[in-house]
């Protein structure tokens, strides 16, 4: 009776032991490890705080073409430009309004009437917009605060520094400036590559103010001011008009400032000269309601699109 006890207790614990081996191998064949150590996906370590999910499964499906990005091939320059592009780049209209104005037969090319929509310009073509040459160089407008020494024209014979060595680093566009200021006058200089401001602005028909800083060599007299303000005769232009004429508060009673629309040459200091006074240092101050302030003598900047706007509506 003992020894049958004794034989089943033996089983018992040999089939515990078993169990528990036989639980073990089940464990570790069926769960990854979730202990302090590294991470296991698929019974493989993976180094200290990183997961690993095994190799990249191919884009493609079984069967499919292998993927392959296509590039867009960049537009050939040919040098060609639309017709509506050309004609807003010239700062006529924007290039939704440029189709309507194509549309009435105003613009031409090489002389002939165009209203197709989308034709395109050669380099070479000339186009023209309501019988004046136009460019499709995008129009740029800058502001100069002329020092002396400087011509205001594009060379020189002479080889004398002119302004446009001032402003080469400004642009790439052909720029020139509009109207001129001789080599010893400072100031508000304006420049740009547009045609029809440029025309609009120095036309007297326009009317565009111009005001200037004058320091005479002597103080200017109440009766030679009235004179001035009544309008002094030049040869061979006529009257010089002047719109405004004081003396400029706080300073000396050489030191005059003059607004006039005129634009004859040396205009100001000829106006004096016939009263006897020489025109010691000459400064404008502003040009078409434009100033010089923040700039230092021989500084430019470019035109806001506030200003250009305000220009093109004088």
């Amino acid at each position: 009776m003992n020894n049958r006890r004794n034989q089943s207790n033996d089983r018992n614990s040999q089939g515990g032991n078993n169990r528990g081996k036989g639980g073990n191998r089940g464990n570790s064949s069926s769960k990854p490890s979730t202990g302090k150590g590294k991470p296991t996906f698929g019974g493989k370590p993976t180094e200290e705080g990183k997961k690993s999910f095994g190799p990249k499964k191919p884009f493609n499906k079984p069967g499919e073409k292998p993927f392959v990005k296509r590039l867009k091939k960049a537009p050939v320059d040919d040098g060609t430009i639309r017709l509506n592009k050309y004609v807003a780049n010239a700062g006529i209209a924007s290039r939704r309004e440029a189709d309507e104005l194509i549309k009435t037969g105003i613009v031409t090319v090489n002389g002939d009437v165009i209203t197709e929509m989308g034709y395109k310009v050669q380099p070479d073509d000339e186009v023209r917009f309501d019988g004046r040459k136009i460019s499709s160089e995008k129009n740029v407008y800058f502001v100069l605060n002329k020092p002396k020494g400087f011509i205001s024209t594009a060379k020189d014979e002479k080889d004398r520094k002119t302004v446009m060595d001032l402003m080469s680093t400004a642009t790439t566009a052909r720029i020139f400036p509009i109207g001129r200021l001789d080599r010893q006058t400072t100031g508000v200089l304006l420049f740009t590559n547009d045609g029809y401001l440029t025309k609009k602005l120095t036309h007297p028909s326009h009317d565009v103010k111009k005001i200037y800083h004058v320091t005479l060599d002597k103080k200017l007299t109440a009766n030679d001011m009235a004179d001035i303000k009544k309008g002094v005769r030049l040869i061979p232009e006529g009257i010089a008009v002047v719109d405004d004429i004081s003396f400029i508060e706080g300073r000396p009673k050489t030191e005059i400032g003059i607004e006039l629309h005129i634009g004859w040459n040396r205009v100001v200091r000829r106006i004096f000269e016939t009263k006897g006074y020489t025109v010691e240092a000459l400064d404008r101050v502003s040009f078409a309601g434009l100033t010089k302030k923040t700039l230092q003598r021989g500084e430019y900047r470019k035109l806001t699109e506030q200003e250009v706007n305000f220009l093109k509506m004088l």
